[in-house]
């Protein structure tokens, strides 16, 4: 993935994508990562063009049913659509990237339990790791935890799916959080917000009905990202506590002891500052401000799933391994469907973006490789 990933930055322009100068202001992320211009709809709509331009045909509304793999081969798949109803497609390669089964809730069940009906959907509801499902029970090697995933904290009054990056939160550093108990869990100020804002969402999931608040006050309202819900404002500590369904006395004890243990430093969200607290548990290591200028603001949190981790194997290129360690004959996977051969827990910003394009890129090419031979 990084030996390669400096040739997509030129690849994938000449695919027709187009990328947008380096960000600066709240999203710490100058210099570090690179965006498209328009977003992902806009790069997915270049690709299609040029796909449609070298022939390729799509197949919209087409539900994969089956897929015919023996030993290791792939000889068809079975497809479903609304007019032509069940045809079969024969093929010389198969290229899996169909995402993973974060919008299955039942199969995340099977893994976190009940917590997993809290949990709220990213993209779309249709990720329901179907091939994934079928590829696993047909030979292929599975790779990763099914309990890993990107997770992160998004608004709690974000739609079930489909709420995107408008409903997520960068504004944890900024203040703290705490759970239903207005407790805190977790140092706020552990490291710049790219490395580690995709903790978040299972930090959340660990806490009791898997719903958070992060607390902040008016001193703080430009330094972030704004979101598309406004944040819930209280004149007093009391009066947020009321409108959050917290326990008033207990917030108020946690934002005082917080407040105490803060030691003065210069304040800088761009390093990893001097800016902490002593003497309590968890500390805040970096970014730690008094909260103490009204109105006091909040916003309440959910896990806010983006992918799951659990995958198919594959090797270098792509190819997809059989449980008995055998290399497919013909089938590759790319993107969400294959991202546990890199990811086994955590995330940092544009990794799965770069496992996409990079592992896009290689099964294309040792796929198209196959099929001229």
């Amino acid at each position: 993935m990084i030996r390669e990933s400096k040739d997509i930055l030129n690849w994938i322009v000449e695919q027709g994508v187009r990328w947008q100068p380096s960000l600066g202001g709240t999203l710490s992320l100058g210099r570090t990562n690179s965006f498209f211009l328009g977003g992902g709809r806009a790069m997915l709509n270049a690709l299609y063009l040029t796909a449609e331009r070298l022939g390729v045909e799509v197949a919209y509304d087409a539900e994969v049913i089956d897929l015919v793999i023996e030993d290791g081969m792939f000889l068809a798949a079975r497809v479903k659509r609304p007019i032509n109803g069940e045809t079969e497609i024969r093929a010389t390669s198969l290229v899996a990237a169909a995402g993973g089964f974060e919008a299955n809730i039942e199969w995340l069940k099977e893994h976190w339990g009940d917590a997993a009906d809290n949990f709220l959907i990213r993209g779309t509801p249709y990720n329901r790791g179907s091939i994934l499902k079928m590829l696993l029970e047909r030979g292929v090697q599975e790779v990763g935890d099914p309990t890993q995933c990107h997770a992160v904290a998004i608004d709690a009054r974000a739609p079930k799916f489909d709420g995107g990056i408008i409903t997520r939160h960068d504004s944890v550093v900024f203040g703290i959080v705490v759970n239903k108990h207005a407790q805190r869990f977790y140092d706020e100020g552990e490291d710049i917000w790219p490395k580690r804002y995709a903790i978040w969402g299972r930090l959340v999931a660990a806490q009791p009905d898997q719903i958070a608040y992060i607390i902040f006050d008016s001193t703080v309202v430009t330094s972030f990202m704004p979101t598309l819900f406004p944040p819930i404002a209280g004149r007093t500590v009391t009066e947020l506590a009321g409108k959050l369904t917290l326990d008033p006395a207990a917030l108020e004890k946690t934002i005082a002891e917080f407040n105490a243990a803060v030691r003065p430093g210069k304040f800088d969200h761009t390093i990893l500052d001097d800016c902490r607290t002593e003497g309590i548990t968890p500390p805040k290591t970096h970014w730690a401000r008094r909260i103490e200028t009204p109105p006091y603001l909040a916003y309440p949190v959910r896990p806010g799933i983006t992918f799951t981790y659990l995958g198919t194997r594959v090797n270098k290129e792509a190819r997809m391994l059989m449980k008995g360690g055998k290399p497919s004959a013909n089938m590759f996977a790319a993107g969400e469907i294959m991202a546990g051969n890199v990811l086994g827990k955590g995330y940092a910003a544009g990794i799965g973006m770069t496992i996409g394009s990079v592992f896009g890129r290689i099964a294309g090419r040792e796929a198209a490789k196959h099929a001229r031979n």
